[in-house]
């Protein structure tokens, strides 16, 4: 009933999207289907983001009256950030570590970035997998070791450049750096280009689980919990200890880890009775976006508004009361 009433004034007030992604007018908002089109900046197409934004695409298009949405594949978080920001993209999914330093204007960011958040979603697992024949069994066993690092602009290559800033090795001179997606980086595993990747995501993640089917014993997680100290010492309390259940990809044993907060965020302009009908679709159709990617269910109203130091919208906190 909730969502069928937001929809509703949704569409009496269709025209305020002239808001919505910034910097992008009414006029600019692309017509299709019967609709003004939302675009989901996601992720690389073999993680949970890419997934998950099909599924939020969906699920907008079927329940907002209105709107048609569509899940674009990106490097995800920061590039997500930065297409919200110029009005490329409507709606983004990023890690909350990325988003901070969005606020703050700080890392891949030179001032404060005027993004607002929707809910926090699911935790990330921080991944780490190295070949059994690389011998790496820590972080700073990858000095000298061929390693990717993730898409450039995205959460996972900000994660990773802290964990190797925190082992002690400079990322630009101890390892050889390549910045690859996800499907390159494991492809890069099993060709042995690769002796080890950093991957951010949810669980499963189906690029990883890829890789433990096809090579098994021969590839294995490397532990990562003896540099959260000095991570959240570093860069605050966004991260958090974790685990990788040996259930999630057929591992020998429970891998320990960190863990960042996912966020959905959009500009802060975006119109608030839009912000307010999408935050109760998350709920609403839950079960629905949790039949796409089992990762939905960690959704819930008590964790949601935890999106500190990123505001909420005010659509959103409308919706939360």
């Amino acid at each position: 009933m909730r969502l069928r009433t937001l929809s509703a004034a949704l569409v009496a007030g269709v025209v305020a999207l002239a808001g919505c992604g910034g910097d992008r007018s009414a006029q600019q908002a692309e017509q299709t289907g019967g609709g003004k089109r939302l675009s989901i900046a996601t992720g690389n197409t073999t993680g949970v983001y890419y997934i998950l934004g099909g599924g939020l695409a969906d699920q907008i298009s079927k329940n907002l009256p209105g709107y048609q949405a569509t899940a674009e594949a990106t490097g995800a978080s920061v590039e997500n950030i930065q297409r919200v920001v110029k009005g490329d993209s409507d709606i983004a999914f990023t890690l909350a570590d990325s988003a901070a330093d969005a606020v703050a204007g700080k890392g891949a960011f030179t001032a404060p970035q005027p993004i607002r958040a929707i809910a926090r979603l699911y935790n990330n697992s921080t991944q780490v997998v190295a070949t059994a024949e690389s011998g790496v069994k820590s972080i700073a066993d990858l000095k000298g070791k061929r390693v990717s690092t993730g898409s450039p602009n995205s959460g996972t290559e900000v994660i990773a450049l802290r964990l190797l800033e925190a082992a002690g090795l400079d990322p630009a001179t101890d390892i050889t750096k390549q910045s690859l997606g996800l499907p390159e980086s494991v492809q890069g595993i099993k060709d042995g280009t690769l002796d080890a990747l950093v991957w951010s995501g949810g669980l499963p993640t189906p690029g990883i689980t890829d890789l433990f089917t096809s090579l098994k014993e021969k590839v294995a997680f490397v532990p990562l919990t003896d540099l959260l100290p000095k991570m959240r010492a570093t860069h605050g309390p966004v991260y958090s200890a974790g685990t990788i259940a040996k259930d999630v990809y057929g591992t020998p044993a429970d891998a320990p880890t960190i863990v960042v907060p996912n966020l959905l965020v959009v500009h802060e302009k975006m119109d608030p009775v839009l912000a307010e009908s999408l935050t109760g679709l998350l709920f609403d159709r839950q079960s629905e976006l949790a039949a796409v990617h089992a990762s939905a269910k960690q959704i819930t109203k008590e964790t949601a508004v935890q999106t500190d130091p990123v505001q909420l919208h005010d659509g959103s906190k409308k919706y939360f009361g």
